[in-house]
């Protein structure tokens, strides 16, 4: 696994950290190298750190509902900066209230990312994406 580069990160103006420090440790004891920004992070800065790490993934959590607002123009910006094609994952409780995920879901691909979680989802559930890539497992082969 060594070599699959994430940067992981709580979007906008949300501050739990206990989320996203269970998936730094996940994820490093998966075997990913894995550059945590932390709680708060813009989407600038998701795209900056991709740039400087050369990552092969964004993912970006959020759990106080605003996930949507705050990752609309995120495929956008990574665009702007040359990361055409990285894979963008949100996971959690990216919208406010009770809604179908299969629509939030929706949402968010057409938004640009390429993986949308639910709450509760095992973090396996990532790994497992994330090895599947193909633009990850070119250079493992």
């Amino acid at each position: 696994m060594s070599g699959i580069t994430v940067v992981i990160g709580v979007i906008g103006a949300d501050v739990h950290a206990v989320g996203n420090k269970i998936i730094d440790f996940a994820l490093q004891e998966a075997g990913f190298n894995v550059v945590n920004l932390g709680v708060m992070v813009s989407q600038e800065e998701f795209v900056q750190a991709a740039i400087e790490t050369d990552a092969d993934a964004i993912l970006v959590s959020s759990l106080y509902g605003h996930g949507e607002i705050d990752c609309q123009g995120l495929r956008e910006k990574c665009e702007e900066a040359g990361l055409n094609d990285i894979p963008l994952i949100a996971g959690g409780n990216l919208v406010v209230g009770k809604q179908n995920f299969e629509e939030v879901e929706a949402r968010f691909m057409k938004m640009g990312f390429n993986k949308v979680t639910s709450p509760g989802t095992p973090i396996e559930e990532i790994f497992e994406y994330l090895k599947e890539l193909p633009v990850l497992t070119q250079g493992l082969q």
